[in-house]
């Protein structure tokens, strides 16, 4: 795998992955270490906070920072196969207790931080949790069910003291640089995941070291890296996506990380930072760019920036062709889950087609199926499916541990089922529908939410939607949406004629929200994925 030429076209790019992952694999020694040695000067990370605080790290003070603390959390008791819980915003220290972990043989399980008490007992007690690292904002939090913790020993402040907790700072401060890497194995647990589902308790996702190294699919292919580019993901830390394009995929490519540290997105601040710093790549939730695009971008010059992509929900044409005007950059929307490395997306060197997930990366191969496991043709919906057999798609979990029933349940023949509905065009490009769980069906039609809005959303009143099916005694179910609008706008009983009637003219007509109910919010996940799951739940109990 080549990590610096360019490639031009979609063949080259799949003849050019070569994936034959070693026996013994560690980030942070074949990784970060290597870039370390390679130039002490190196920038791993150039992190900027809300108050223009400036801080910079190489990849050399990350080695050796990832050192120190190694050695600190060894003392403590935390020992290799051991799990560390990690619950921290955009603070440089999370860098630096992901590379430790890995670097321990520890798994780590990044957790955002808007996690209540129980969430985190949950967590702590799910993963059997010996650590946990955070900031002094949530460490009540954990101190509030700390006795419930019962697998726990350790606690880790960042930034901060506090009774029965150890320092960061004095720690990692009186710590030798010196560690031996653990020699983990390719395949021996790293990080774990807890990802949200329709119904119970989140899921634990085990991930192994080669991850780390698949994600060079990440890294390479869709973000289009190198070791000249500055690269910001406006990603919550919690999220796996921060894994995708805040760790693993940049790093892969020895790209440096423009990180902006801030408790709450502000689209106007971003704006500011994206035309005054030489951030040459970017990646954001669709919500992200939605919010993007409400701005004046016209009061904006971004002169060095050259490519954008999307990842977390489909990206709206709306907001893609409103952004191209606007920077003359499309942004290329991309497919993964937290259960997988980036698997379809649109390439800087494949015409894009505006709201589609684009084709398969390099080393993955995928279909649409049936509920039998057998391909459809060509614009027949099913299931969005990943081949397994008879090899294993690179970067994919390894288990939802304590839940194998669940794990089993997701494989059918040789493929592994995302759980989401779509299909592909006659060009080999592939279109999500919705989650296998969010089709409305309407009077015999399959309705998929996202066409419709996003139909919603070129009207100039929406801001954002949400559509979901409200049970009905004639139909079985009608099309709901929920609709928030712009600053300034209210809704009216007209307005919702307006806009059932934009829909009927932009798409399908069957397909139009015979009900709209206009909201301040919709109910979010922290990587910014609208709950269409609790939408429906207010419909059900409604009826």
């Amino acid at each position: 795998m080549n990590t610096s030429a360019k490639l031009t076209n979609y063949d080259d790019a799949r003849a050019d992955f070569d994936w034959q992952p070693p026996a013994r694999f560690n980030f942070a020694r074949d990784v970060i270490d290597k870039w370390a040695a390679a130039d002490p000067d190196n920038l791993a990370i150039d992190w900027i906070d809300d108050s223009d605080n400036r801080k910079r790290l190489t990849f050399a003070e990350l080695a050796r920072r990832s050192c120190r603390l190694a050695n600190a959390l060894a003392a403590a008791g935390v020992k290799r196969g051991d799990t560390v819980v990690l619950v921290l915003g955009r603070n440089i220290e999370w860098w630096e207790i992901i590379t430790a972990c890995l670097r321990m043989g520890v798994v780590c399980s990044p957790g955002t931080t808007q996690l209540s008490p129980k969430d985190i007992a949950y967590r702590m007690n799910a993963a059997g949790a010996v650590c946990f690292i955070t900031d002094v904002d949530n460490a009540p939090k954990l101190d509030e069910v700390a006795s419930e913790c019962k697998t726990m020993h350790t606690r880790v402040l960042v930034e901060g003291e506090r009774a029965g907790w150890l320092s960061y700072d004095a720690i990692v401060d009186s710590a030798s640089d010196e560690f031996q890497t653990a020699d983990t194995a390719f395949d021996e647990d790293a990080l774990c995941y807890f990802t949200s589902g329709t119904t119970g308790y989140p899921k634990m996702t085990i991930h192994v070291h080669g991850y780390g190294l698949a994600h060079k699919i990440t890294g390479k292919y869709w973000l289009d890296l190198s070791a000249d580019d500055l690269h910001w993901n406006i990603s919550d830390t919690g999220w796996a996506k921060a894994a995708y394009s805040s760790y693993f995929g940049p790093w892969n490519q020895g790209t440096t990380l423009f990180v902006h540290h801030t408790a709450v997105f502000d689209p106007v601040k971003s704006l500011q930072l994206l035309s005054t710093h030489p951030v040459t790549t970017m990646c954001g939730a669709p919500t992200i760019y939605r919010m993007l695009v409400q701005q004046d971008l016209t009061q904006y010059k971004f002169p060095h920036l050259r490519h954008c992509v999307g990842a977390g929900e489909p990206l709206n044409p709306e907001v893609i062709e409103t952004w191209k005007r606007a920077t003359d950059i499309v942004i290329r929307d991309g497919y993964g889950q937290t259960e997988t490395v980036l698997v379809c997306g649109n390439f800087p060197f494949l015409e894009p087609r505006f709201g589609s997930m684009g084709k398969p990366m390099p080393g993955i191969d995928m279909a649409i199926i049936d509920n039998d496991g057998q391909t459809v043709a060509a614009n027949e919906e099913g299931d969005i499916a990943i081949r397994v057999k008879p090899n294993r798609a690179p970067g994919l979990f390894t288990e939802y541990r304590g839940d194998k029933e669940r794990f089993d349940a997701c494989f059918v023949g040789d493929w592994y089922i995302t759980g989401d509905r779509g299909y592909i065009d006659d060009d080999g490009y592939f279109w999500f529908v919705s989650r296998a769980d969010d089709v409305i069906l309407s009077a015999g039609y399959r309705i998929g939410p996202f066409e419709v809005e996003s139909a919603l959303i070129e009207h100039a009143a929406v801001v954002e939607s949400a559509v979901v099916a409200s049970p009905d005694e004639t139909r079985g179910a009608v099309v709901k949406a929920f609709v928030v609008l712009a600053p300034g706008i209210t809704g009216t009983d007209a307005l919702a004629q307006e806009l059932k009637d934009h829909v009927k003219n932009v798409t399908a007509p069957y397909k139009y929200p015979r009900k709209i109910q206009f909201v301040d919010a919709l109910p979010k996940t922290v990587s910014g994925k609208i709950r269409r799951v609790e939408l429906r739940a207010l419909e059900t109990d409604a009826s």
